[in-house]
């Protein structure tokens, strides 16, 4: 089985954040995680819409895959380096800030289509 895969890496959106968009379209069509993407309002959505189109057009240039039988088989988010910054209080004291990263992988492989079994019965109760 062929698979087609995509990374971003370096994202500058914390992981935790992702994982809420990634976590709806794992084991979906493409065309259908495409529109959900384009429907959720979360600032990580047009990222892993970009990742999933990366993957999509590696599939169909790199390996020749029919796009319609594309289906998202694994995404996942892996945290990256965090930026530590720090911000001025009160009384001469500074907090530290944590700007998370993220690296964002989407895999896409072709759905295995079931031929139907000959001498299957479809539903027939006898009795």
């Amino acid at each position: 089985m062929q698979q087609s895969k995509s990374i971003a890496r370096y994202v500058r959106v914390a992981p935790r954040k992702v994982r809420l968009v990634v976590d709806l379209i794992r084991g979906k069509g493409v065309g259908e995680a495409i529109s959900i993407l384009r429907n959720t309002p979360r600032a990580a959505s047009p990222l892993v819409e970009k990742v999933l189109n990366s993957a999509i057009a590696n599939a169909e240039h790199n390996y020749s895959m029919n796009v319609e039988t594309l289906v998202v088989s694994e995404v996942f988010v892996d945290q990256g380096p965090t930026l530590k910054r720090f911000m001025p209080r009160a009384m001469g004291r500074a907090s530290k800030i944590h700007k998370r990263t993220s690296h964002i992988t989407v895999v896409v492989t072709e759905k295995q289509v079931q031929p139907k079994a000959a001498g299957a019965k479809t539903g027939n109760k006898e009795g």
